[in-house]
Formats: structure tokens, sequence, C-alpha cells
């Protein structure tokens, strides 16, 4: 059979035509990452992982944390003044001056958007007092989340000797910021104007995540890179209810790398609705009387699923029949649905009328 060569001109109209990134079904082959993982944002389950649970420096996604610390003990609108030892840190800055003032939001604007290690610092005194005050508390904040492989010696990331995470307590760090919306919206925040109190000296912050306009739903979370760490990405994304986080560890092809994950996970994976609010009914009986009140949901429930998984059934589990009177939208039990791989959610009941 005659072979026929294909145009120049037809394979680079292919190539330009082929998507930023291919689908992968399963990770492992396509990952440059030496670490890495995949999370469930409502659950924390991991979906996937690569050396999730080896220890490694992690450069600027330790602004997370930051963050996370600041937001928790500081109103977004407090003004700080910029104090000389937070001025000149080395790596990334947006170039403080002492003595200026900033809002805790632009500074966090600043921490996050453009990676600012003098942000980190300013945001360390203002909060602390100081550096030292503020890493034991960004320490105290990883144990209460029950981390054990993760240890800060300083707010931005610059390489320290005792400075480390795993891929898979990044995670659970990143899952716990995200609860937080400010936190949540600036990290998703593309740009912004950064600015002293009094309206000096404004700039516009861009957004170092690309993910935010390469990748469908990206909605942040944080770059890092220093020679030791190599290149560093927390990504989160929501898609049709369900949010992924996926973080990377010494990844030379981050970008590629996340959306091989994302994409693992929204091929496996759907945030499910079980139930509408308001569409389970039982008719339950009042004490003493031969009456029945009705109880329902009041909020949608949902379950991330395997796509293939059947849907749970529901289990009740009312109240003791309740004597007279009863009041509309009082709490009448729970439903739970339990999934085959052993997940659940648990949902209230409520009184959907009133009786007297």
């Amino acid at each position: 059979m005659k072979l026929r060569m294909i145009p120049l001109f037809l394979i680079l109209a292919l190539a330009l035509a082929a998507p930023l990134f291919a689908v992968a079904a399963e990770p492992s082959a396509v990952l440059s990452a030496e670490c890495a993982v995949l999370t469930d944002a409502t659950t924390g389950r991991i979906l996937f992982g690569k050396n999730a649970d080896k220890r490694h420096p992690m450069a600027s996604t330790t602004k997370i944390m930051t963050a996370l610390v600041a937001l928790e003990r500081c109103p977004l609108d407090t003004v700080v003044t910029i104090r000389l030892e937070a001025v000149g840190v080395e790596g990334s800055s947006v170039y403080l001056k002492a003595g200026d003032r900033y809002t805790m939001e632009a500074l966090l604007h600043a921490l996050l958007l453009q990676s600012a290690n003098d942000a980190a610092e300013a945001i360390a005194y203002a909060v602390a007092g100081g550096v030292e005050p503020f890493v034991a508390l960004m320490n105290e904040e990883a144990a209460a989340l029950g981390l054990t492989d993760t240890h800060f010696d300083n707010p931005h990331g610059l390489d320290g000797d005792t400075h480390y995470t795993t891929a898979a307590e990044l995670a659970a760090i990143t899952r716990k910021a995200l609860e937080h919306p400010d936190l949540a919206r600036i990290v998703s925040t593309r740009r912004y104007v950064f600015a002293t109190v009094e309206g000096e000296s404004a700039r516009t912050l861009i957004n170092h995540n690309k993910l935010l306009h390469l990748y469908e739903g990206a909605v942040g979370v944080k770059t890092g890179f220093t020679k030791r760490c190599g290149r560093c990405l927390v990504s989160a994304a929501t898609r049709d209810g369900l949010t992924l986080i996926a973080v990377t560890l010494d990844a030379p092809s981050d970008w590629h790398d996340h959306a091989a994950l994302l994409d693992y996970g929204y091929a496996t994976l759907e945030s499910r609705v079980l139930a509408e609010p308001h569409s389970l009914s039982l008719s339950v009986p009042v004490f003493g009387r031969d009456t029945t009140v009705t109880v329902t949901n009041s909020e949608e429930i949902r379950l991330t699923l395997e796509r293939t998984a059947p849907s749970p059934l529901p289990v009740y589990e009312l109240f003791p029949a309740p004597p007279l009177p009863v009041t509309k939208g009082a709490l009448a039990g729970y439903v739970t649905y339990t999934a085959t791989d052993g997940s659940s959610v648990t949902s209230p009941l409520v009184y959907q009328n009133s009786a007297s």
C-alpha cells in the first residue's frame, strides 16, 4: 500500500489545536514531582499519593500557613505600620518601606499573590511582635491539626535546617486554610491593586498561580521555589460541587503535574446529590396523641463518590416521639448515607410543620 505524506502545515495545525494538558487516567507515569498528593477537600480523603509522607522543604507554599495564622488572629482592616526589620528581606518582595502603613488585607494579597517575603515578616511582627513568636504560632497550629511531619523555621519559606512538611500534610494545611472564606477569596484573586492606607505607592499585583487561567475551575492556591526545594505548588479546583486539592514538591513540570492530578480526580470522582432540600419525608407519631408530624431534611445532602459507585441508601436516627407542642424547624434526628468505601455524610432532620 502506498503511504501518503501528511503536509507539514497540517501537522502544525493539529498540534496547535491539541489541549495544553493531556488527560491522564492514572497520573503516576506522567508526574515529574518527587512528592505529590491529591485529596478531596471536603473529607480530606487521599485519592492519590506519590511519596506523600516523605519530609521535604516546601518553599513559599509555607505562606499558606502564614496566612491562616494571621487571619485567625488579626482582622483584615487592621492597619500595620511597617517595621524596619521587615524591610529588605531576601527573595521575592513588594519593597516595603519602614513607616509605610498597609491594611492586613493588602499585606495578605502581597503574601499570597506576589509571594512577598517582606510581607511575610511584616505580618509576623504585626500579629506576634516578631518572627520567632509568630513561627511558634505556626508550629502550634500544625500540632493542633495533628501534623507530625511538619515544622516551620520562618513565615516565608526560605531554606531552613528544620523547615519541612510532606505533600499529605501540606494538603491538610490547605484544606484547613480554604475553610476560611477570606483566605479562599484572596488565593483565587488574579489581580490586586496594592497601595498604602493613604493610597500611595499603588501597583498591580499579578497572581503567580498560572492554573487560575489555565485550568477550568481552579480556585488557588500557592506557588513556591528555591534551588534546594525545587518547584513547589499547591492547587485547588472546584467543579460541580467537588473541590480537590493537589500538592507537588520538587516538580519540574508542576503545571502539567497538577492538571494530570486534577483531571484524574474529576474523571474518577463526583460530588453526588443524594437528597435535595426537603426531598426526604417521614411521618412520626406525636407522644400521647393520635396524630403525626412530618420530618424532612432542611439541607441538600452530598457525598463524594466514585462515578461508578451506586448511591447509598439513607439510614434514619429519629428522636423519641415528641410531646406537644411541636415546633416547625426543630431538630428531629439525623440521616446518614454510607458508601461502600466507608465514606459517609450525616445531615440533620427537622420537623416540617408545627403541631399543638
